[in-house]
């Protein structure tokens, strides 16, 4: 997994013809990569609210309690998970059109390993800022599309006119996905599980 972690980020053209390798001779291959890596955000973001925390008036620190940022992590992770799950199912039953006939853990996979910038941006939760997490979203996400666009036609064994399309297919998909799941995500969060926040004066 680690070796092709690093190719990822410095040969990203040939990672996937590994990637597509290992997935076929070991279907939930990915598994490993997803579990581990969906970690590091939940992680961090609990570190971040409970210890570290925020600032919204000045002489002042805003955090969660434990249990509080504890079920909103365990949500969070839950969330990623089932979201690279979903866009696997949406990519498998849009390789019809394109000729591609992938299995549902291949695709999985593939969605799997091209949200990798956004689970490495998972570290920015150490210190909550809303700049920080807009700067290292907006770099992640521009990764992620180069994963997916060098990435699907490579993975899919596609003409290259037909994996731009399909691509660019996969990303307005993965955009609604994503912006659902998280408003959902948030919705939940704030409606039911109702957050414990605690004020603590600085000085």
């Amino acid at each position: 997994m680690s070796a092709l972690f690093v190719k990822l980020f410095t040969h990203p053209e040939f990672a996937w013809k590994d990637i597509r390798q290992e997935e076929q001779a070991h279907p939930r291959h990915y598994l490993a990569h997803l579990l581990l890596l969906a970690l590091i955000p939940a992680a961090c973001l609990f570190i971040g609210i409970t210890w570290t925390g925020w600032s919204l008036a000045e002489n002042e620190t805003v955090r969660l309690t434990q249990a509080s940022a504890l079920q909103l992590c365990v949500l969070l992770y839950l969330t990623i998970v089932a979201g690279v799950a979903l866009m696997g199912v949406f990519i498998r039953w849009m390789s019809r059109t394109f000729e591609a006939r992938p299995s549902l853990n291949q695709c999985i996979g593939f969605a799997a390993y091209t949200a990798t910038p956004y689970f490495l941006a998972g570290i920015s939760g150490l210190y909550p800022s809303r700049w920080l997490a807009v700067a290292v979203l907006l770099a992640a996400s521009a990764y992620s599309t180069f994963l997916l666009f060098v990435g699907l036609p490579r993975f899919m064994n596609l003409r290259k006119e037909q994996g731009l399309l399909y691509s660019a297919c996969v990303w307005g998909v993965g955009l609604l996905v994503l912006v659902t799941i998280l408003v959902e995500m948030i919705l939940l969060w704030f409606n039911v599980l109702q957050p414990e926040y605690l004020r603590v004066p600085v000085g």
